[in-house]
């Protein structure tokens, strides 16, 4: 998700955290204007003391990744991001060994991605990150409201209305790929329908513009994201359950990580965020316009006892605990 700052000590760190409401993951998935181009960097992973993360530019991901950079870094320890990855090239980097963890492991959307790689034993499932998130195909409120759909077999009924289009976001991502997959396979009569992948800013601008012209659109959601409240955003029943959803994000890591580097692994596994606090990232983000880096930095300076608990049986590089390390 952005550029990787300069770490700096405690005292240094933003105190303010905008306090924003709601919801949650993602919105933007948009990145800062300093992102790279992912495998671009030298960095690469299989060092030791060291953990090379990976992201895609979706906004409660890379403040995540921010945090734990800036809090790794501060107790000795190199940290870096590979941004705006896929999905599949992420879990491709996991399999080799060129990207070592991953905290954005949506399942069971991603089980399609990961899942051999996971039964194989190339990846790792260190922990449960993120509980409580909804993803899947959603309208605003109102249109359901107005139209009474609440299930995807309601669709078809108003395919003139919808314009037969399904926006998602950015191509080649698991949650557009199971969509098309239900177009292809003419699920609740959608054969003649149309997936618009775009990207998530295009995706969520379009359901603003067509929300102000009173035009019903059909989008692939999730939660936590400022986009529920906003929208009053209604995630459409699957009772033929061609959809994957997901009920977790988990933090996964390549195989072998956790011998070579146990401290920056029990971390990683250590870390929990709520749906709340990954949805103010995206408010912060979105709506205020804070730095990525910023958010993170304030966050950590907010919250000293969370970042006790992430620090909890893990040693700083040079052998001490690493919560009285961070904490002087």
């Amino acid at each position: 998700m952005n550029h990787r700052p300069t770490p700096t000590r405690r005292g240094a760190r933003l105190a303010v955290l905008a306090t924003l409401g709601l919801s949650a993951v993602l919105t933007g998935c948009a990145a800062d204007s300093d992102t790279d181009d992912g495998f671009a960097s030298s960095s690469s992973g299989g060092g030791t003391d060291s953990v090379v993360l990976a992201e895609q530019p979706w906004v409660d991901l890379q403040v995540e990744n921010e945090i734990a950079v800036q809090v790794l870094e501060e107790i000795g320890y190199d940290a870096s991001i590979k941004k705006n990855l896929s999905v599949e090239n992420a879990a491709s980097a996991l399999g080799t060994g060129d990207i070592d963890a991953y905290l954005g492991n949506w399942w069971p959307s991603q089980e399609p991605t990961f899942g051999e790689l996971i039964d194989g034993g190339d990846v790792d499932v260190v922990s449960t990150i993120v509980t409580g998130t909804e993803y899947a195909p959603a309208v605003p409120g109102d249109v359901a409201e107005e139209l009474g759909v609440k299930s995807l077999a309601d669709l078809d009924e108003h395919a003139d209305e919808f314009g037969r289009k399904i926006y998602g976001i950015e191509a080649g991502s698991p949650g557009n790929e199971t969509i098309q997959a239900a177009i292809d396979a003419d699920a609740y009569g959608l054969g003649d329908w149309e997936l618009v992948a775009s990207g998530t800013p295009a995706m969520l601008a379009q359901v603003s513009k067509s929300q102000k012209a009173g035009e019903p659109i059909v989008f692939l959601a999730w939660s936590p994201h400022w986009m529920t409240v906003e929208f009053g955003t209604v995630f459409l029943e699957d009772p033929e359950e061609v959809w994957g959803g997901a009920g977790e994000i988990r933090t996964v890591t390549r195989a072998g990580f956790a011998d070579e580097n146990p401290e920056i692994n029990e971390f990683l596994g250590n870390l929990t965020f709520t749906t709340d606090q990954a949805g103010e990232f995206y408010y912060a983000h979105d709506k205020d316009g804070e730095e990525l880096s910023d958010i993170a930095a304030a966050w950590i300076e907010a919250n000293p006892d969370i970042v006790a608990s992430f620090l909890e049986g893990v040693d700083d590089a040079e052998g001490e605990p690493a919560a009285e390390a961070f904490a002087s």
